[in-house]
């Protein structure tokens, strides 16, 4: 598919911009999924419970771990960056100054688990 035929989803507001490429996240089985990220915006401490990867394709995605949500302690990844969130691992991330896509492959079903310790 070239770009202009790719479908964007908002899945809630507030929250990162999805489109799915392959497969079905919310059913079991591989999946492929574009995310983009509008400045400002970050998930809060949270889990999966299988392993994801993920491939910055565009923008700086910021990346933090563990159940307190630090915004400022999180760690700049540039385009082209990989990053594994093995299932379980609570850990939090979006954009800060620039719209930010990630490319995302995992098992569904995918669900996210909340996880900030308060």
């Amino acid at each position: 598919k070239k770009p202009d035929q790719i479908m964007w989803v908002e899945k809630s507001p507030g929250g990162p911009i999805q489109a799915v490429l392959l497969g079905d996240p919310s059913k079991p089985g591989l999946y492929i999924i574009m995310v983009k990220w509008l400045p400002h915006r970050m998930s809060r401490p949270h889990f999966h419970p299988h392993d994801r990867f993920a491939t910055v394709i565009s923008g700086t995605w910021y990346v933090g771990t563990g159940p307190k949500f630090d915004p400022d302690g999180t760690t700049p990844l540039p385009p082209g960056s990989f990053v594994t969130h093995y299932g379980k691992q609570i850990h939090y991330d979006g954009a800060k100054d620039e719209e930010v896509i990630l490319q995302i492959v995992g098992q569904g079903p995918e669900t996210a688990t909340d996880a900030e310790q308060k």
